[in-house]
């Protein structure tokens, strides 16, 4: 019990301890909020007095910042006014002496028109950017004149020397070629460069372009470009480009021996002349577009570079006076009057446009070369035009041929010759007469028609000329010949795939028909002699006569002397006059002479061992009997050699 008590005394002192404790720290925390309460009052009251200088110093602040900003300004402004009296002074000095520096003060022009054109306090009318422009004015007019300057002092005239060199080796002309040294009447067939552009395989051959503006000048040239077309000076600029490059072209091409003839000048000249023109003219375009105009196409590509538009409207009026300049002796030549041997030059001409197609189509691409790739396009139609109306020419002229060249020997006509050696050089344009009809008409297979109708044209003539011959005989060796002649030299050529076997079959036919006529009309009648009709008599003999004229043969000794007497002059009238006739070709002659020993000899020897013995016991045997079968076929052997008269005297 008395713990109990011990224990409740204690817990109300604890307890009476820490309302004391408690009331104390209420006590204190009273105070303390007194005091920070003091605090605040005091801060506001200091805050209040500070806020005058607060206010001043943030304005002296403020002030220093735009004072640096307009210091900054200024040396700015200041700054560009130097640059822009140091670019002043170089302009006034111009550019002769350094371009780079003076390409340089023109763009720091610009940036100075730029900088006072965005400054509030200038305008574009203030002093100084009217005096900036005006000064832009004259630094371009000053450009203008060192575009002019420089242009012109590296632009120099080709000597046909470099050109030559820059050719592929072997396309270099000879000391004796066209247009070398100048020479515009140079003896060199236009043949021989159509030979020349298919040995060498002109697609694969590599050009050296010549240098026409050292390379280190082109970079400033277009430094030069770059600031006119800024300037807005493109008409200046491409004036000045066209009038220095364009002269030094022609020069060039003149040096070259390149010349203007009118189609009135090319029909006064002589053939071979013209013939030597053309030739020139062919290594000249080949010359003028796959070297000069290539790299005329550098050049102005590089001066022009990002200004596609301009370096194509500046390449297109450099190259126009030169290439119409080499199209007008074409043009001339396609409306000069036709001929049959213009045929391979107008076809060399064809051709080279051909060859040249590729280059034109790349170097005169663009709008501002339309017209010059159409004048190329043009000439080539026109030429194919033209040639193929050639060809129409040759056919007439071939089926009309009068001439009055005579063929006495009945040998091989030169029309003949003449119409085969044109069709088979044909043959060497072959691929070219492909495109040609090809272009024109749609359709390649024209030349094996065309063959065929000169072919057919020479045969129709030389049926012509056969009917003057006064023998039938030498008539049909006379198309013999000629058929045979044609027929070979087909087979021989590559008209032979064109025509076909057919055609050469059909030709062949046509040579041994006339071949049995020649036989038919010249052997009949001494065949005739030898034959037993008219020699025994109806009751078929076998017995003597009276007199003693008639053999075992049944036959009479006087018809038999006969028969051998007309043999004898009718084979030597043969042979001297066929021995005078010509079979040129030795392998139809030995057939010819062949098909006749094949039918002549079985029937001499069977009439001589038949009749013989009627005219052996009686005077001059060797008058009747006066060949034997191996004399008539050596002396057959002399036939159509073309031996004159004296050569036959026996």
């Amino acid at each position: 019990m008395g713990m109990a008590v011990a224990s409740d005394d204690l817990l109300s002192k604890k307890a009476a301890a820490m309302r004391a404790s408690l009331e104390r720290s209420q006590a204190i925390t009273d105070d303390v909020v007194s005091i920070l309460g003091s605090f605040d009052h005091r801060l506001s009251a200091l805050e209040a007095a500070m806020r005058p200088t607060q206010i001043r110093t943030h304005s002296i602040r403020k002030a220093h910042e735009n004072i640096d900003r307009t210091l900054k300004s200024a040396e700015a402004i200041l700054a560009h006014f130097d640059q822009y009296y140091q670019a002043e002074a170089k302009i006034v000095k111009g550019p002769h002496e350094d371009v780079k520096n003076y390409l340089e003060a023109i763009d720091q022009l610009r940036r100075n028109i730029r900088f006072f054109g965005n400054k509030k306090g200038f305008k574009n009318d203030d002093d100084v950017v009217i005096r900036a422009n005006n000064l832009i004015s004259e630094a371009i007019s000053k450009l203008e004149d060192e575009f002019k300057r420089l242009l012109s002092s590296y632009s120099k005239p080709v000597e046909p020397e470099c050109l030559f060199g820059s050719l592929p080796n072997s396309m270099r002309p000879s000391a004796a070629s066209p247009g070398r040294d100048g020479d515009p009447n140079g003896k060199n067939h236009s043949s021989d460069f159509h030979s020349e552009l298919h040995k060498n395989n002109a697609d694969a051959v590599q050009y050296t372009l010549p240098v026409l503006i050292p390379p280190r000048i082109l970079p400033l040239l277009n430094n030069l470009t770059q600031q006119m077309v800024q300037a807005g000076h493109q008409q200046q600029l491409l004036k000045a480009y066209r009038d220095t490059r364009s002269k030094v072209l022609e020069e060039s091409l003149q040096k070259l021996g390149v010349e203007k003839l009118s189609k009135d000048d090319v029909q006064k000249l002589q053939w071979e002349v013209l013939e030597a023109k053309i030739g020139n003219w062919i290594h000249f375009m080949r010359i003028a577009v796959k070297l000069l105009f290539a790299a005329e196409w550098k050049v102005c590509d590089q001066i022009f570079e990002g200004f596609d538009s301009l370096g194509d409207q500046c390449f297109a009026e450099v190259t126009a006076n030169s290439i119409f300049m080499l199209l007008s002796f074409g043009e001339a030549i396609a409306k000069s009057k036709r001929s049959p041997e213009k045929l391979f030059v107008l076809l060399d001409m064809y051709e080279i446009l051909q060859e040249i197609h590729s280059e034109i189509e790349i170097l005169f691409k663009g709008r501002a070369c339309t017209k010059i790739r159409e004048a190329v396009m043009g000439l080539a139609i026109q030429l194919a035009q033209t040639a193929q109306e050639t060809f129409g020419d040759f056919e007439e002229a071939v089926e009309k041929d009068a001439t009055k060249t005579a063929v006495t020997d009945g040998t091989v006509h030169p029309l003949t010759s003449y119409v085969i050696n044109y069709v088979k050089f044909l043959f060497d344009y072959r691929s070219t007469l492909h495109q040609l009809f090809q272009g024109i008409e749609g359709d390649s297979s024209q030349l094996a028609s065309v063959t065929m109708r000169i072919l057919q044209a020479l045969q129709t003539n030389l049926d012509g000329k056969s009917k003057h011959y006064r023998d039938p005989a030498l008539t049909h060796l006379f198309l013999m010949n000629n058929i045979h002649y044609i027929v070979r030299s087909v087979r021989r050529s590559e008209a032979k795939d064109l025509l076909g076997d057919d055609w050469i079959q059909r030709h062949r036919k046509i040579v041994q028909q006339h071949a049995n006529q020649y036989k038919r009309n010249a052997w009949a009648k001494i065949l005739q002699s030898l034959s037993i009709q008219g020699l025994i008599s109806s009751s078929g003999g076998g017995g003597s006569t009276a007199s003693g004229d008639a053999g075992s043969s049944g036959a009479s000794r006087a018809i038999v002397k006969d028969r051998f007497k007309t043999f004898n002059t009718m084979f030597e009238e043969l042979h001297q006059k066929q021995s005078q006739w010509t079979v040129p070709d030795t392998e139809l002659r030995e057939s010819l002479i062949l098909a006749v020993a094949e039918v002549l000899l079985p029937a001499y020897r069977s009439f001589v061992k038949r009749f013989g013995p009627l005219v052996e016991n009686v005077k001059s045997t060797q008058r009747y009997v006066k060949y034997t079968a191996e004399d008539l076929e050596r002396i057959l052997g002399e036939f159509f050699e073309g031996k004159n008269m004296n050569d036959n005297k026996r």
